[in-house]
């Protein structure tokens, strides 16, 4: 293997791994300094941390499954598709770097909020932000790379498109 390949494999590991991290640090600080439903003001009203545990997935979606059918699409299937999404990562040589960050980002998101559930059978939340006009519910930094990495995957399609476009 050349070894520009394999430093790239190994900064996108780094990238996952990093977003992992910073996740599970965050929620290891929620854990064992918040209560549950405390609400600490960190900018005013409009940012607050609060601790919920969420049995379920985006918005509690998924949570009144039966056990199987929860563990099957909240666990397993998440787990195929990370190790789908990561294996991709790691054969294709084409992608562009803002495809690759933002794909790195989901994956890490998507592996942090994974482990919690396995671990600890529910996700950590205890962010939420409120400007009147833009309102979250409560999210963990899992969820923020998730969203921040599928930000980037549009944005690189969107310019991608545009590119063939003029072309």
């Amino acid at each position: 293997m050349k070894s520009g390949k394999l430093l790239n494999r190994l900064l996108i590991l780094a990238l996952v791994l990093l977003n992992v991290g910073c996740d599970q640090v965050t929620k290891s600080i929620v854990r064992k300094h918040v209560d549950y439903n405390d609400n600490i003001k960190v900018i005013s009203d409009h940012i607050t941390l609060t601790k919920v545990e969420n049995s379920g997935a985006f918005l509690s979606s998924g949570d009144s499954l039966p056990g199987p059918v929860k563990f099957a699409f909240l666990s397993l299937l998440p787990l195929l598709v990370l190790g789908y999404g990561l294996y991709f990562l790691m054969i294709k040589s084409n992608l562009n770097t803002l495809l690759i960050v933002g794909i790195s980002f989901v994956i890490g998101g998507g592996i942090g909020n994974l482990y919690d559930r396995i671990s600890f059978g529910s996700v950590t939340d205890f962010l939420h932000i409120d400007f009147v006009w833009f309102q979250t519910g409560v999210f963990n930094a899992a969820d923020l790379s998730i969203m921040s990495g599928m930000l980037m995957i549009l944005i690189s399609q969107y310019m991608t498109s545009r590119r063939s476009q003029i072309a």
